[in-house]
Order: C-alpha cells, then sequence, then structure tokens
C-alpha cells in the first residue's frame, strides 16, 4: 500500500483546456499525463464567469461546489442542475455540451474525470469500495488510516492505493472523498 499526503502548495496550476481559467490539477495518472491522455484526472477551478465547459471525449466527469455561493449547469439533453457546497456532487459525460451559470458571484469547483471503459470513481462524502482513494481536506484535518496518523490543511490531499486503500477511513467531516477503480 502507498499512502502519500499531496500539499496544497505542491498542487499543478494550469490552464483550462479552453483557455478560459486555470485549472488546480491535484492528481492524475498516468503521472505526466497530459489534458488528452490521462486515465484518471482530480483538479479544483476557480470559474469566475458564466461560460462553456471543455469538451473532453470519452470521459466522464462529477463536480461538486467547494466554495462560494453555486454553479447551475445545463448539461445537453438535461434539465438545468444547480450545484452549492451543500448540495450532491453532479456525474457527466464531459464530452457532452455543458455551459455553467454563476448563481452569485464566483466559486471553486472540484473536478473528478475518469477515462470512460478504463476507469470509473466516485465523488461522496462517504466511504465506499474502491482500488484508489484520494481525502481532500475541506479544513484541516487529522486522519487515521492503516495504523498510521496524517494531519491535512485546507485542500492538503491524503492518497492512498493498494488493499487498505478500500477499508473505510471512518467518519470524515470537513473533506470530499474521491474514489477510483478500474472499469469492469
Amino acid at each position: 500500500m502507498s499512502i502519500r499526503v499531496l500539499r496544497a502548495s505542491d498542487h499543478r496550476r494550469m490552464p483550462w483546456k479552453n483557455g478560459r481559467g486555470e485549472t488546480v490539477e491535484i492528481a492524475v495518472f498516468p503521472e505526466a499525463a497530459g489534458l488528452d491522455d490521462f486515465q484518471w484526472r482530480v483538479s479544483m477551478a476557480g470559474v469566475t464567469e458564466d461560460g462553456e465547459f471543455s469538451i473532453f471525449p470519452g470521459i466522464d466527469r462529477t463536480l461538486a461546489v467547494l466554495s462560494g455561493e453555486g454553479i447551475e449547469l445545463h448539461v445537453a439533453g438535461r434539465g438545468p442542475q444547480r450545484l452549492t457546497r451543500d448540495s450532491d456532487p453532479l456525474a457527466f459525460p464531459a464530452d457532452a455540451p455543458t455551459a455553467a451559470r454563476l448563481v452569485q458571484g464566483p466559486i471553486t469547483d472540484l473536478n473528478v474525470m475518469t477515462r470512460r471503459g478504463q476507469y470509473m470513481h466516485r465523488l461522496a462524502r462517504d466511504a465506499g469500495p474502491c482500488e484508489l482513494r484520494l481525502i481532500l481536506a475541506t479544513a484541516p484535518l487529522t486522519l487515521s488510516l492503516a495504523g498510521q496518523v496524517h494531519a491535512l490543511g485546507p485542500l492538503d490531499v491524503l492518497y492512498c492505493d493498494g488493499p487498505e486503500a478500500a477499508l473505510p477511513p471512518g467518519p470524515i467531516t470537513n473533506a470530499w472523498l474521491i474514489e477510483i477503480s478500474r472499469a469492469t
């Protein structure tokens, strides 16, 4: 098993695929993958204006709001979906045309993407079965996992894979759980 802490200060900053903003890449697989060849990717983005989402062919995506008042997403073939810090995340195909409208001012979102048919993911506040787990702290957090204690600051991530990653980390507040498994 591998457990490591990914500090917020070390997350990679890069422009959005459509060039209209900046994303903060938390983790990507393979490690050096770019926007067109990743198998899975976890990132955050500051959204400061209404607009179209970048299209990612063959990718499944889930979005949650970390800060701000919220965002309304218009995904092709669906009615409008409003996301806030308290709402459940929204899963949708990243290759479906999607537009966003800010509810009231800028937000920061959490974005999980996996290559369809290769990997699956789940973004939640409670633990489920998985092969790889990332725990994103939204406030200072101390976690005990596999007999080790880890202190996380805001937006730090505990990254674990291997058999112990499937163990539930116990009740956690102030965090998002990102679970990734190979597609079956």
